[in-house]
């Protein structure tokens, strides 16, 4: 669980973060119709998808691994969004000044752009820990094995197991509770930053 979920939150930060980036501070063609899809495709929920794509992953034979638990997961359109709104926000002088002095657009990104931005980035990597360490449906379909079995499907299999252990089940999710805790902690000073930005914009 905590590789996956690891990997999920730290490629998702990377790739959701740039794709928020390129939406919010560059100007191309086609650029509005994209913000469009990313907030249509926020509506649409994972198990609208998931059988179609189950059949996609059987097909490229990833089932029972790693990567087919983490790849879906990685590109979200709600954190883009999350990102996207956000680095609205930030000032255009800020950019401005750097593009004056020669940085280019990955200089600004990482100098200017991600410092100002860490409450969102710490908002990102608690939500997006939060849904991966509890994601269930996908490991149901994909996975056959314990071997790369995830901890939620992991207590769901053992509670079907005769005689009922409940002592055993509540311990394994009080242990499974406690990176949540340790996620928050760490970021949460950020994540409330975050949360009075918001509401003093509103």
């Amino acid at each position: 669980s905590l590789i996956i979920t690891s990997s999920i939150v730290v490629a998702g930060i990377v790739v959701n973060s740039l794709f928020g980036y390129a939406l919010a501070c560059m100007t191309f063609r086609g650029r509005n119709l994209l913000v469009g899809v990313v907030i249509a495709l926020i509506i649409i929920p994972f198990q609208a998808i998931a059988v179609p794509l189950f059949f996609m992953m059987a097909k490229i034979e990833v089932l029972d691994t790693y990567q087919v638990q983490i790849v879906p997961f990685i590109a979200s359109p709600f954190f883009t969004y999350l990102f996207y709104t956000f680095f609205l926000s930030i000032p255009k002088e800020l950019e401005e000044a750097a593009r004056v002095d020669g940085a280019g657009p990955l200089t600004i990104f990482w100098r200017v752009v991600v410092p100002l931005a860490r409450p969102v980035y710490a908002t990102v990597a608690i939500l997006s820990f939060l849904f991966a360490w509890g994601e269930l449906l996908w490991p149901v379909l994909v996975t056959r094995g314990p071997e790369v079995r995830p901890l939620p499907l992991g207590i769901a299999v053992f509670q079907t197991l005769p005689p009922v252990q409940w002592g055993d089940i509540m311990a394994f999710a009080t242990v499974m509770t406690l990176p949540l805790l340790v996620v928050f902690l760490a970021f949460q000073d950020a994540f409330v930053r975050s949360v009075a930005r918001t509401g003093i914009k509103g």
